[in-house]
């Protein structure tokens, strides 16, 4: 168990989509001193790799936003119910194989009807 999962537990608790907190707060939750690299703005970013307190908070459905270092604050913002984010987070036990990257482009790119696109765009590239 991390020293981080009441924090965790706390967000889960929460009916709001938005909780604000300040770094002393999240001490408080948590009960252990933040960490001295919470002191830089990456440290609150939402990548699953950055560090085990940010694991924890997206495992719970939540991303930190508005992070302000000079007020030390932020706010988490629930963004998916807790079984979609537990397949969302990397390494969690239902991660699947499809990269994240995958249907990115959806619905962006549109072939005009009876266009081939086998066909050359340029039939006359490399010839001279």
């Amino acid at each position: 168990m991390s020293k981080y999962e009441p924090l965790g537990e706390f967000l889960k608790s929460q009916r709001a989509d938005r909780v604000p907190m300040s770094f002393a707060e999240i001490e408080r939750v948590t009960r252990t001193k933040l960490p001295a690299s919470a002191k830089y703005r990456a440290w609150w970013s939402n990548n699953s790799f950055n560090s085990v307190m940010t694991k924890i908070w997206l495992e719970a459905g939540f991303e930190s936003e508005q992070v302000d270092m000079a007020g030390r604050k932020l706010v988490f913002r629930r963004v998916k119910t807790l079984s979609e984010s537990k397949s969302a987070v990397r390494g969690s036990s239902t991660d699947k194989a499809i990269h994240p990257l995958a249907g990115l482009l959806k619905d962006v790119t549109r072939v005009a009807p009876g266009f081939d696109l086998t066909k050359p765009a340029d039939p006359d590239w490399g010839a001279k």
